[in-house]
């Protein structure tokens, strides 16, 4: 619900209601969703999200574990540029 909440508040503008969504999605991230969230994340313009699906990722060493999900999966398919960019950064990340 609160990924429906985001997307609300990105439409209408309401820049607290958005940070406080990006927020709760970042103290929720698990290797089932930072795939998914990092793609909500780039479509609404949520750069702090999208910092910490990559520092999930990265730090925790879970791509293998994120790659064999359904909704990098999805990903793949419907935007193999944004996987592109997520690999990248992710990459940037590890060797910083």
């Amino acid at each position: 619900m609160i990924r429906h909440l985001l997307v609300a508040a990105d439409r209408y503008a309401m820049e607290r209601l958005k940070l406080v969504c990006q927020s709760i999605l970042c103290q929720n991230l698990n290797v089932d969703t930072v795939a998914t969230t990092w793609a909500l994340a780039d479509q609404h313009s949520c750069d702090k999200l999208k910092d910490a699906c990559l520092e999930y990722i990265a730090c925790s060493n879970a791509m293998d574990a994120v790659v064999e999900t359904q909704g990098y999966k999805n990903l793949k398919v419907t935007d193999p540029s944004l996987i592109v960019d997520l690999l990248e950064s992710t990459k940037k990340i590890r060797n910083a």
